[in-house]
């Protein structure tokens, strides 16, 4: 049987999915190898071309946008450009980041490996700007690394910019790295999720999407429900519930 991904929503102009950890958006010139993409899998479920109008990392999960057709996938692009698109994240990462916050902290242009003949790295920062909310926390009594305990922490995430790995680079940057994050985060911790926990994705996840419609304008909301290793996560912490 043919695989399919979860629709959320789909009208004659866009279909949105939620995408599964694990899962390419579409080809990738550090990732030759992969056959299966989400874009490919998608066409083939609904029997049409789509056009994605933004992306999320490999390992990320959540909800993603697409066009029917290139001129609304280029409409919803250029809203996330102009950062007018509301986008909400959920991370577990490691430690207790205060209550909420603001991470402005300007990232290194980095290549898009999406694109075979795209714009290079640069060394020039740019700005980016993260709000976050500490909606739960837990204390181990586990010594995964130098203390006697270790502490994690569900994270909600804004981005009011768009860089490359910016959520992941941000939260390294405040030293509440993401878990799962083999780029970014701590590998004693990966592992110890991987090993322990029985968790062995990033635990990061678009849950949340407000763009305007391309057609109409209107205001639209889309939200994904965390399900899988991630759910199964917070459910061991006692975090299904928050909100």
């Amino acid at each position: 049987m043919p695989e399919e991904l979860p629709i959320l929503h789909r009208d004659e102009h866009i279909v949105v999915i939620d995408k599964p950890a694990g899962l390419l958006v579409h080809r990738s010139e550090i990732d030759r190898h992969e056959t299966r993409f989400a874009i490919q899998i998608l066409r083939d479920q609904i029997g049409q071309r789509i056009w994605a109008a933004h992306r999320l990392d490999r390992g990320t999960s959540g909800v993603l946008l697409f066009g029917l057709n290139r001129e609304i996938a280029s409409v919803l692009g250029r809203q996330f450009e102009a950062s007018t698109v509301e986008k909400r994240y959920w991370a577990v990462v490691r430690g207790h980041p205060p209550a909420s916050g603001t991470i402005d902290h300007p990232l290194s242009r980095q290549r898009d490996p999406y694109l075979f003949q795209g714009e290079r790295s640069s060394t020039k920062a740019q700005p980016a700007l993260t709000h976050y909310h500490n909606l739960a926390e837990i204390e181990l009594p586990v010594a995964v690394d130098r203390y006697p305990s270790s502490r994690y922490a569900l994270l909600e995430l804004e981005p009011l910019t768009g860089r490359r790995h910016q959520l992941r680079r941000h939260l390294k940057h405040i030293a509440h790295p993401i878990i799962g994050d083999a780029t970014y985060g701590k590998g004693r911790h990966n592992r110890f999720f991987a090993n322990e926990l029985d968790c062995h994705r990033m635990l990061l996840m678009c849950i949340e999407l407000r763009f305007d419609h391309p057609a109409n304008g209107y205001r639209v909301e889309i939200k994904a429900q965390v399900s899988g290793e991630f759910a199964a996560t917070l459910a061991r912490f006692g975090w299904l519930d928050v909100r």
